[in-house]
Protein backbone atom coordinates (compact mmCIF):
# COMPACT_ATOMS: atom_id res chain seq x y z
CA UNK A 1 0.00 0.00 0.00
CA UNK A 2 1.44 3.19 -0.77
CA UNK A 3 2.02 5.87 1.95
CA UNK A 4 1.38 9.43 1.25
CA UNK A 5 3.17 10.13 4.77
CA UNK A 6 6.86 11.97 4.43
CA UNK A 7 9.94 10.15 5.44
CA UNK A 8 11.64 11.97 8.80
CA UNK A 9 15.36 11.06 8.53
CA UNK A 10 17.47 12.60 11.52
CA UNK A 11 21.26 12.38 11.80
CA UNK A 12 22.80 11.32 14.59
CA UNK A 13 25.04 14.28 15.12
CA UNK A 14 27.32 13.91 17.71
CA UNK A 15 27.82 16.98 19.37
CA UNK A 16 30.43 15.75 22.20
CA UNK A 17 33.80 17.49 22.48
CA UNK A 18 32.09 20.16 19.61
CA UNK A 19 31.72 19.74 16.15
CA UNK A 20 35.13 20.94 14.45
CA UNK A 21 34.48 20.64 10.71
CA UNK A 22 34.21 23.49 9.56
CA UNK A 23 31.51 22.76 6.45
CA UNK A 24 29.60 20.58 8.78
CA UNK A 25 29.31 23.55 11.48
CA UNK A 26 28.36 26.27 8.94
CA UNK A 27 25.58 24.10 7.57
CA UNK A 28 24.51 23.58 10.95
CA UNK A 29 24.52 27.29 11.42
CA UNK A 30 22.38 27.99 8.47
CA UNK A 31 20.26 25.58 10.13
CA UNK A 32 19.26 27.67 12.98
CA UNK A 33 19.31 30.67 11.37
CA UNK A 34 16.65 29.50 9.02
CA UNK A 35 14.39 28.32 11.73
CA UNK A 36 14.81 30.75 13.86
CA UNK A 37 13.81 33.64 11.68
CA UNK A 38 14.93 36.32 14.29
CA UNK A 39 18.61 37.45 15.55
CA UNK A 40 20.37 34.54 17.47
CA UNK A 41 23.23 35.40 20.07
CA UNK A 42 26.44 33.98 18.75
CA UNK A 43 26.97 32.47 22.30
CA UNK A 44 24.14 30.38 21.42
CA UNK A 45 25.25 29.20 18.27
CA UNK A 46 28.97 28.29 20.31
CA UNK A 47 26.76 26.24 22.73
CA UNK A 48 24.81 24.54 19.94
CA UNK A 49 28.22 23.50 18.41
CA UNK A 50 30.23 23.29 21.23
CA UNK A 51 33.37 24.99 19.98
CA UNK A 52 34.54 28.63 21.09
CA UNK A 53 32.87 32.23 20.53
CA UNK A 54 35.88 33.07 18.50
CA UNK A 55 35.39 30.37 16.30
CA UNK A 56 31.44 31.05 15.48
CA UNK A 57 32.02 34.43 14.91
CA UNK A 58 35.12 33.64 12.46
CA UNK A 59 32.32 30.97 10.68
CA UNK A 60 29.81 33.86 10.85
CA UNK A 61 32.12 35.94 8.99
CA UNK A 62 33.27 33.58 6.36
CA UNK A 63 29.05 32.84 6.01
CA UNK A 64 28.42 36.24 5.48
CA UNK A 65 31.28 36.56 2.81
CA UNK A 66 30.58 34.00 0.20
CA UNK A 67 28.11 30.92 2.05
CA UNK A 68 25.09 33.06 0.71
CA UNK A 69 26.88 34.39 -2.54
CA UNK A 70 23.68 34.32 -5.83
CA UNK A 71 21.34 33.47 -3.08
CA UNK A 72 18.11 34.88 -2.36
CA UNK A 73 19.01 35.77 1.21
CA UNK A 74 21.91 37.17 3.27
CA UNK A 75 23.64 36.83 6.66
CA UNK A 76 23.55 39.92 8.62
CA UNK A 77 26.00 40.14 11.56
CA UNK A 78 25.82 42.53 14.43
CA UNK A 79 27.84 43.28 17.45
CA UNK A 80 26.22 40.32 19.69
CA UNK A 81 23.71 38.51 16.99
CA UNK A 82 23.26 37.26 13.34
CA UNK A 83 20.51 36.72 11.17
CA UNK A 84 19.34 35.45 8.33
CA UNK A 85 16.88 37.79 5.78
CA UNK A 86 15.94 38.32 2.40
CA UNK A 87 18.00 40.42 -0.10
CA UNK A 88 16.62 43.73 -0.44
CA UNK A 89 16.16 43.57 -4.41
CA UNK A 90 13.71 40.91 -3.99
CA UNK A 91 11.69 42.82 -1.20
CA UNK A 92 9.12 43.69 -3.32
CA UNK A 93 8.34 40.56 -4.66
CA UNK A 94 8.30 38.93 -1.42
CA UNK A 95 5.87 41.26 0.48
CA UNK A 96 3.10 40.72 -2.53
CA UNK A 97 4.09 36.99 -2.37
CA UNK A 98 3.48 36.57 1.17
CA UNK A 99 0.53 39.73 1.35
CA UNK A 100 3.09 41.65 3.67
CA UNK A 101 2.80 45.31 4.28
CA UNK A 102 5.99 47.68 4.20
CA UNK A 103 7.53 47.69 7.65
CA UNK A 104 8.79 50.52 9.84
CA UNK A 105 6.88 53.02 8.68
CA UNK A 106 7.43 55.67 10.82
CA UNK A 107 6.23 59.61 10.51
CA UNK A 108 8.00 62.20 9.14
CA UNK A 109 8.70 63.60 12.36
CA UNK A 110 10.16 60.30 13.99
CA UNK A 111 12.24 59.53 10.71
CA UNK A 112 14.13 63.01 10.96
CA UNK A 113 15.21 62.08 14.57
CA UNK A 114 16.06 59.08 14.17
CA UNK A 115 18.27 60.39 11.12
CA UNK A 116 19.82 62.86 13.09
CA UNK A 117 20.60 60.49 15.88
CA UNK A 118 21.87 57.49 12.86
CA UNK A 119 24.24 60.44 11.77
CA UNK A 120 25.16 61.77 14.61
CA UNK A 121 25.13 59.82 17.60
CA UNK A 122 25.32 59.81 20.85
CA UNK A 123 23.00 63.12 20.88
CA UNK A 124 20.89 64.88 23.30
CA UNK A 125 16.81 65.84 23.06
CA UNK A 126 18.41 69.19 22.92
CA UNK A 127 20.99 68.77 19.81
CA UNK A 128 18.44 67.18 18.18
CA UNK A 129 15.59 70.06 18.71
CA UNK A 130 18.32 72.74 17.78
CA UNK A 131 18.81 70.66 14.25
CA UNK A 132 14.72 70.23 13.67
CA UNK A 133 13.75 73.81 15.20
CA UNK A 134 11.10 71.85 17.32
CA UNK A 135 9.67 70.13 19.94
CA UNK A 136 11.10 66.19 19.51
CA UNK A 137 9.93 64.83 22.52
CA UNK A 138 7.19 62.86 20.85
CA UNK A 139 9.16 61.22 18.11
CA UNK A 140 12.52 60.02 20.92
CA UNK A 141 9.26 58.49 22.67
CA UNK A 142 8.17 56.65 19.74
CA UNK A 143 11.58 55.75 18.57
CA UNK A 144 12.49 54.82 22.33
CA UNK A 145 9.47 52.52 22.18
CA UNK A 146 9.93 50.45 19.28
CA UNK A 147 13.45 49.98 20.33
CA UNK A 148 15.14 51.87 17.73
CA UNK A 149 16.95 54.51 20.06
CA UNK A 150 17.94 53.79 22.98
CA UNK A 151 19.77 56.09 26.04
CA UNK A 152 23.53 55.31 26.61
CA UNK A 153 24.17 57.59 28.91
CA UNK A 154 23.92 60.96 30.37
CA UNK A 155 26.16 64.10 29.31
CA UNK A 156 28.58 65.72 31.83
CA UNK A 157 26.98 69.36 32.11
CA UNK A 158 24.24 70.59 34.04
CA UNK A 159 21.45 68.86 34.08
CA UNK A 160 22.95 65.53 32.69
CA UNK A 161 20.93 65.08 29.57
CA UNK A 162 20.32 61.54 28.30
CA UNK A 163 21.93 60.57 25.40
CA UNK A 164 21.06 58.69 22.36
CA UNK A 165 22.39 56.35 20.10
CA UNK A 166 20.77 54.07 17.70
CA UNK A 167 20.16 49.72 18.39
CA UNK A 168 20.99 46.81 16.92
CA UNK A 169 17.10 46.84 16.00
CA UNK A 170 17.79 50.13 13.99
CA UNK A 171 20.18 48.59 11.98
CA UNK A 172 18.39 45.07 11.54
CA UNK A 173 15.22 46.86 10.02
CA UNK A 174 17.22 49.19 8.05
CA UNK A 175 19.35 45.74 6.78
CA UNK A 176 22.72 46.86 7.70
CA UNK A 177 25.52 45.26 9.70
CA UNK A 178 27.13 48.71 10.79
CA UNK A 179 26.64 52.29 11.00
CA UNK A 180 29.25 52.46 8.52
CA UNK A 181 27.13 51.27 5.83
CA UNK A 182 24.41 54.23 6.26
CA UNK A 183 24.33 56.76 3.27
CA UNK A 184 26.43 59.39 3.06
CA UNK A 185 24.44 62.04 3.79
CA UNK A 186 25.40 66.06 3.49
CA UNK A 187 26.45 68.03 6.11
CA UNK A 188 25.55 71.57 6.79
CA UNK A 189 27.15 74.73 8.33
CA UNK A 190 26.54 74.73 12.36
CA UNK A 191 23.69 76.89 12.94
CA UNK A 192 23.69 79.42 15.71
CA UNK A 193 24.86 77.81 19.38
CA UNK A 194 27.58 75.60 18.92
CA UNK A 195 26.80 71.82 19.97
CA UNK A 196 30.21 70.89 21.40
CA UNK A 197 28.24 71.15 24.91
CA UNK A 198 25.01 68.76 23.34
CA UNK A 199 26.75 66.51 22.21
CA UNK A 200 29.63 64.15 21.84
CA UNK A 201 30.07 65.03 18.04
CA UNK A 202 32.32 67.15 16.22
CA UNK A 203 30.25 70.07 15.61
CA UNK A 204 29.13 69.07 12.33
CA UNK A 205 25.41 68.92 12.22
CA UNK A 206 23.44 66.74 9.27
CA UNK A 207 20.65 68.65 7.35
CA UNK A 208 17.81 66.59 8.71
CA UNK A 209 15.89 67.26 5.48
CA UNK A 210 18.97 64.99 3.61
CA UNK A 211 19.69 62.88 6.22
CA UNK A 212 16.01 62.08 6.54
CA UNK A 213 15.73 61.52 2.69
CA UNK A 214 18.64 58.93 2.99
CA UNK A 215 17.28 56.61 5.71
CA UNK A 216 14.93 53.82 3.69
CA UNK A 217 13.97 50.95 5.58
CA UNK A 218 14.80 47.53 4.30
CA UNK A 219 12.80 45.69 2.63
CA UNK A 220 13.76 42.65 4.24
CA UNK A 221 12.44 44.23 7.84
CA UNK A 222 10.03 41.62 9.79
CA UNK A 223 8.03 44.20 11.46
CA UNK A 224 4.63 45.27 10.01
CA UNK A 225 4.26 48.14 12.63
CA UNK A 226 2.48 51.37 11.52
CA UNK A 227 2.45 54.72 13.69
CA UNK A 228 -0.64 56.49 14.20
Amino acid sequence: MHNDQPIQIELDINTEGGIHDPDLSKRIIDAILFAAGYPVEYTKLASALGIDLSQVRMLCDEMAEDFYSGRGVRMMLYENTCQLCSREEYGNIVREALGLRRGVNLSPSSLEVLAVVAYHQPVTRAYIEQIRGCDSSYAIGVLVDREMIVSVGQLDVPGRPKLYATTENFLRLFGISSLDELPKAALSPDKGESADNLSHGTGEQPDADTADSALEPSASADKTEQED
